[in-house]
């Protein structure tokens, strides 16, 4: 309970704080890393979350933003239409991503 309650105000100091903290973290390790037990054990729990063997948590590190189109020095052929580049929205979700 009072776990939940420090989550509800993200702009507190001890919060703040950690985010820093586990943002640079993050920053320094894999992409992919397994996790002993989850980061936040309250909302693991209200997603169906036990702590017990079977249940394995995953942190997983996925680009943000838009797609980009993998082509080689931005030289894309055929009509105006599929000129785009940069702005090319995915049409899967992150979590999908993640989960590949």
């Amino acid at each position: 309970k009072y776990v939940s309650e420090l989550w509800r105000k993200k702009q507190s100091d001890a919060l703040r704080f950690l985010f820093r903290v586990r943002a640079w973290e993050y920053r320094q390790g894999n992409r992919i890393v397994r996790l002993n037990h989850p980061s936040r054990p309250d909302k693991a729990r209200t997603l169906g979350y036990k702590a017990k063997e079977g249940y394995v948590v995953y942190r997983v590190a996925v680009r943000r933003g838009n797609r980009k189109r993998p082509v080689a020095r931005g030289i894309v052929h055929g009509k105006p239409k599929g000129q785009g580049v940069n702005q090319l929205k995915f049409a899967r979700n992150l979590r999908s991503v993640a989960e590949e």
